[in-house]
C-alpha cells in the first residue's frame, strides 16, 4: 500500500494538482486564521455590504472576456493562445470601459434598480475591479497553458497574506464597510500585478512568425476570434447566467430583508467554498488540459470524469457533513456569538457547495466535449429554478432562511443531474477540438491506474 501511494504521489497529474492544492491551502488557511479576528472587527453589516459589493463585480468578471479565456488553453500553438489573451483582454477592457460610463451617467438608476443603497458611494469601483480580475483570470489561464503551478500557487499565498493582514490592521483603525471594499479593490490590483509580472516573460518568449513582432496582428485576433466563436456564442450567457444567480442571494436578502442576513449567507458562502477552491480548482486547473489531451488522444473520458467525481465526492463528503451537523455551534465558535445565524445558512449551503465540488470534473468538460449548448440550456433552467426558489421562499414563507434552503436544494438537485449527463454524453460524444500539448509525460497517465514515469 505505501509504494503503490508512493508511486501514485510521483505521477505527474497528482503532482501538479497537489503543486495547485498545496499553494490553495496556505492560502485559504491564512483565510481561517485571520477570519475569526475580522469577522469579529467589521460585523455582519460591514461583511453584507461587501457581499453585495463582491456579487455585483462577480456577476460581470466571469463573462468580461466573454469566456475567450477560457479557450486559452486549447490551441496547439502557442501563437494561437497569445491571440486569445490579446483578444480577451481587449475585450475586457471594452466591457469595464462600457461599465464605467454606466456608472458614470446611470448610477442612481442602477442603485434604484438593483435596490443596492448601501454600496451606491462605492459602485464607481465595480468597473476598476471587474477589469483587474478579468486580467487576472485571463494571465491564469495562460500560466496554466504553460503548466506554471508552483509560480501560481505561489501568487495565491502571496496576495492572501497581504490583504487579509492588511484587512486586520485596517479593522484596529476603522473597521468600515468602505475599508472592507477598498481592501477587496486593493486585493484584485495585487493579484492581476503579480500575474503580470508572471506571465510576461512566456508571453514575449517568441515573436510571431508572420509579423516578427511579440504582438499579435489584428488579422490573427480576428481569426482566433471567428474559431472560437461558441464561446462567446454559447458559453457566455450560461456562464453569465450562472454567475447572477450565484450572487442573487445577496442581491434579494439585501433588498428583502437587510444586509445582516445577507452578511450571513456571504460568509457561509465563503467558508464553505474552501474546499471547492482549495481542491476543485487545483483539480479543473490540470484537470481541463488533462481530459481534453485525453479526448483527442482517444482515451476513455467517461472513466476520467466518474473517477475524479467520485475521488471528490470522498473527499468532501466530511468537512461538509460535519458543517451540515454542527454548523450553528461551529460557526459560533469559530466567529463570534453574533454568527451562529450564519451557521444555519451553512447547514444548507454545504449541502449545495458539497455538488459544486464535485461538478468540477463535469463543468471542465463541457468545452472539451463541444457541448456547450447543453450547457447554454442547462443553466437557462439553473437560473430559473433558483430564482423560483428564493421568490417562492420569500412570498409563501417571508423567511430569509426558507428562501436559501429552497434555493439550496434547487442546487443540489440541478448539480446532480448536471453530473449525470455530462457523464452520460462523455461516453457518447467525440471530443472535436484539437488543443495545446501538455506535458508527454503528464498525458501518458490515467487519473486511475499508476504507472511508472518515463
Amino acid at each position: 500500500m505505501i509504494r503503490r501511494l508512493w508511486t501514485l504521489s510521483r505521477r505527474p497529474f497528482i503532482r501538479n494538482v497537489a503543486t495547485v492544492a498545496t499553494g490553495t491551502v496556505l492560502a485559504q488557511a491564512i483565510v481561517v486564521a485571520f477570519s475569526p479576528i475580522i469577522t469579529r472587527l467589521y460585523g455582519p453589516e460591514a461583511f453584507g455590504v461587501l457581499g453585495v459589493f463582491a456579487s455585483l463585480t462577480a456577476m460581470v468578471v466571469p463573462v468580461a472576456s466573454l469566456t475567450y479565456h477560457v479557450a486559452i488553453v486549447l490551441p496547439a500553438e502557442d501563437e494561437d493562445a497569445k491571440g486569445l489573451v490579446a483578444l480577451s483582454l481587449m475585450i475586457a477592457a471594452g466591457i469595464s470601459s462600457l461599465l464605467a460610463l454606466v456608472v458614470l451617467f446611470f448610477r442612481s438608476a442602477v442603485v434604484e434598480l438593483l435596490q443596492i443603497q448601501v454600496v451606491a458611494s462605492l459602485i464607481f469601483l465595480v468597473p476598476v475591479v471587474v477589469f483587474l480580475a478579468s486580467c487576472t483570470q485571463i494571465l491564469r489561464q495562460w500560466m496554466i497553458r504553460k503548466q506554471q503551478y508552483k509560480r501560481t500557487a505561489a501568487i495565491m499565498v502571496t496576495s492572501t497574506l497581504s490583504l487579509n493582514s492588511t484587512k486586520a490592521c485596517a479593522g484596529l483603525l476603522w473597521p468600515s464597510p468602505v475599508i472592507l471594499v477598498l481592501l477587496a479593490t486593493f486585493g484584485n490590483l495585487l493579484d492581476s500585478t503579480m500575474f503580470a509580472i508572471a506571465s510576461l516573460r512566456t508571453l514575449l518568449a517568441a515573436p510571431f512568425k508572420e509579423t516578427g513582432r511579440h504582438i499579435p496582428s489584428r488579422g490573427h485576433i480576428a481569426a482566433m476570434a471567428k474559431r472560437y466563436r461558441d464561446f462567446p456564442t454559447l458559453r457566455a450567457p450560461g456562464t453569465l447566467l450562472t454567475a447572477g444567480s450565484v450572487g442573487l442571494p445577496v442581491l434579494l436578502l439585501t433588498s428583502l430583508f437587510g444586509p445582516a442576513p445577507a452578511g450571513f449567507y456571504a460568509l457561509g458562502a465563503r467558508v464553505l467554498a474552501l474546499p471547492a477552491q482549495i481542491i476543485g480548482t487545483a483539480i479543473g486547473d490540470v484537470f481541463y488540459p488533462r481530459i481534453a489531451q485525453a479526448g483527442n488522444s482517444g482515451e476513455n473520458v467517461q472513466r476520467l470524469i466518474v473517477r475524479a467525481t467520485l475521488g471528490l465526492a470522498a473527499l468532501g463528503l466530511v468537512p461538509y457533513g460535519v458543517v451540515v451537523a454542527f454548523g450553528p455551534w461551529l460557526f459560533g465558535f469559530v466567529f463570534g456569538s453574533e454568527w451562529v445565524a450564519a451557521g444555519e445558512f451553512g447547514r444548507w449551503l454545504a449541502m449545495w457547495m458539497f455538488f459544486m465540488f464535485i461538478n468540477k470534473p463535469s463543468t471542465v468538460a463541457i468545452p472539451v466535449l463541444d457541448i456547450q449548448g447543453f450547457g447554454l440550456v442547462f443553466n437557462i433552467v439553473m437560473i430559473v429554478a433558483r430564482v423560483a426558489a428564493l421568490f417562492g421562499g420569500y412570498a409563501m414563507w417571508g423567511s430569509a432562511l426558507v428562501a436559501i434552503s429552497l434555493y439550496c436544494i434547487a442546487g443540489v438537485v440541478l448539480n446532480a443531474v448536471l453530473i449525470l449527463i455530462v457523464i452520460v454524453k462523455s461516453g457518447k460524444g467525440v471530443v472535436r477540438r484539437q488543443v495545446a500539448p501538455v506535458d508527454a509525460e503528464a498525458c501518458s497517465q490515467d487519473l486511475s491506474e499508476p504507472k511508472v514515469d518515463s
